[in-house]
Formats: structure tokens, C-alpha cells, sequence
């Protein structure tokens, strides 16, 4: 379990798309927008620097679980490579299991390197929150894990990867990550309400504003997480029975 682990990520690191996606990008949109707003503070005081960097350390996460899951998915399930996985002693559990904790291992760089910019940049915030803010927003990754090994069981890895890329842009934009859904209309407001992406940046956002965790977005985002988990099970059982 451990070796095909670290052959998973070890894939994932050298993959350009992950690279460009899930590092590169969040840190230079960072960047550009701290450089134009961080100065500023939103009404409840609250530098907009800190705000960004929870937004785009979100985008990270949910880029990252998208990227590591569905279309490489997609692709073994296409290549047989599933069907050499399932002919091992790994029973099939293990394989969705050593799947889902490589996809969570993977969210930490994106997460952790705009949070380390962050702080050169001069945010600054105390250890008691720094712990429970990263904690949160790489356990309430677990959504977007979920949803890329459903498409990744479900499409081929051709179909996979714009579905993927689409989802990912479709939450990142929903969920106010680049930028404020208020500002966007009344209709995306709605939206943005039942998408996991804008209830898992809110919690980070409320936690650097020192209110604690939302129990709304908690039960939303565990809600999430619980129904796509639901149907990536199903879609991988069904999977694997045609396989």
C-alpha cells in the first residue's frame, strides 16, 4: 500500500498540469491581487491579504484533488492498469483507499506554499489559528476528492479531463474563490449558497477573522462530502464489476 502510495504521488509531482494548476498558479494570483488590495481591509477589518491567501490556498486544495484523481483515474481504469491492481493481494478497498489519502497528500503543497508566500508577504496571524485554518482547509478537501473519482469512474480519460478542468472552474468561480460572489449577481449568490467550494473557503475565512467555525458551513461541506463519496463509491463498484 505504502509503495503504490508513493509511486501515486511521485506520478502526480511530475505531472506539468499539476504543476502550472495547482502551485503555480494560486501563488502568481496571489501575488497580483495582495499587490493590488492587500493594503486594504474588507468591513470587518480584516486585511484582504489574509482573505486571499485563504481563497487561493482553497483554489489550491480543490484544484489539487481534482487534478490527482480524475483524470489519472480515468486513465488506469483505460490502460487495465485497475485490472492489474485488482489481480494483487491489495483487496479492492485498499486501492480506493490508497487512492483517496494520496489525493489528500497532494493538497498539502499547493495549501502550504500559498500560506509560506503569504507570510513573506508580512501576514501574520497566531499559531492558534495558523493550526485549526490549515487543519480545516485540508480535511474539507475531502468534497472535491470525492467528485474527481466519480468523473474518473464514471468517463473515459479523455472525457474526464474537461470535465474535470470544468468542475474545477465551475466551483473556483461559484464559490467566490477568485472573486467575491456578491459582486457577480443575485443568481450566482444563490449558487454559491449549496456549492461545497464557497462554504469551505467561508470557514477558512472566518477563521482568520476569529469567529470560530461556522456549524453551517461544517454540516454543508460534511454533506458534501458524505453524497459525493456516496456516488464515487457506487461509480467505482460499477467500475470495477465491468472492468
Amino acid at each position: 500500500m505504502l509503495y503504490y502510495a508513493r509511486t501515486e504521488a511521485l506520478r502526480m509531482l511530475r505531472n506539468r498540469r499539476y504543476l502550472i494548476f495547482v502551485i503555480a498558479f494560486p501563488v502568481v494570483f496571489y501575488l497580483i491581487m495582495a499587490g493590488a488590495f492587500g493594503g486594504q481591509n474588507d468591513p470587518s477589518g480584516v486585511s484582504y491579504s489574509v482573505l486571499l491567501m485563504v481563497s487561493m490556498a482553497a483554489y489550491g486544495a480543490l484544484a489539487s484533488s481534482l487534478m490527482s484523481t480524475a483524470v489519472p483515474w480515468a486513465a488506469e481504469r483505460g490502460s487495465g492498469w485497475l485490472r492489474q491492481l485488482q489481480i494483487t493481494p491489495l483487496p479492492g478497498w485498499m486501492i480506493i483507499v490508497t487512492k483517496i489519502c494520496t489525493a489528500m497528500l497532494l493538497v498539502l503543497p499547493g495549501l502550504l506554499l500559498v500560506s509560506v508566500v503569504a507570510v513573506i508577504r508580512g501576514v501574520q496571524l497566531p499559531l492558534g489559528t495558523w493550526v485549526p485554518l490549515e487543519l480545516t482547509m485540508w480535511l474539507g478537501a475531502l468534497p472535491f476528492v470525492a467528485l474527481g473519482l466519480a468523473i474518473g469512474s464514471l468517463l473515459s480519460a479523455d472525457a474526464a479531463q474537461p470535465v474535470a478542468m470544468i468542475c474545477m472552474f465551475a466551483l473556483a468561480l461559484a464559490g467566490g474563490l477568485w472573486f467575491p460572489p456578491e459582486v457577480l449577481g443575485d443568481t450566482l449568490r444563490a449558487v454559491a449558497n449549496v456549492t461545497p467550494s464557497f462554504h469551505y473557503a467561508d470557514m477558512g475565512h472566518s477563521l482568520v477573522a476569529g469567529h470560530g467555525l461556522p456549524l453551517t458551513d461544517v454540516a454543508v461541506v460534511g454533506g458534501w462530502a458524505l453524497v459525493l463519496g456516496g456516488v464515487a463509491a457506487y461509480l467505482y463498484r460499477r467500475a470495477t464489476v465491468r472492468e
